[in-house]
């Protein structure tokens, strides 16, 4: 089981660039994540609880511990991927591997699910049949 703790003091996010710009957008986000996931037959539970302390914890652990393990390669369009020589789609804003470590709330998509699925392998490595 995937169980998903988001832990928030309730404090305002003053980071303007945040992606997720307060606690009740990010605790959206990761309830949609979850229903994601069960609805894929995936075990997973989510729990939000107001606490002195801003983390996000997957099976007890912070996800910054779980992710200082993995190198997030981005996804990077081949060359004539599309098979045309015309214009290129234009990224705009931060990179994902980019978050203000002050503010849970700020962290990228990708670095969450990678952050799951790490665990997720781990469960099912360990797993006995």
């Amino acid at each position: 089981m995937i169980d998903i703790e988001y832990r928030h003091s309730g404090r305002p996010v003053t980071y303007r660039e945040s992606r997720r710009p307060d606690w009740q957008e990010t605790e959206r986000y990761l309830r949609d994540l979850v229903f994601e996931m069960q609805f894929a037959d995936i075990s997973s539970k989510y729990v939000g609880v107001e606490s002195d302390e801003d983390m996000l914890y997957i099976n007890g652990k912070p996800i910054t511990d779980i992710l200082e393990g993995l190198t997030i390669v981005p996804l990077m369009p081949e060359e004539d991927s599309c098979g045309c020589d015309g214009p290129r789609p234009i990224i705009v804003g931060r990179a994902d591997s980019e978050w203000n470590r002050d503010f849970i709330e700020d962290i990228p998509d990708v670095l969450v699910k990678n952050a799951i699925s790490k665990v997720y392998c781990d469960i099912q490595r360990n797993r006995v049949m």
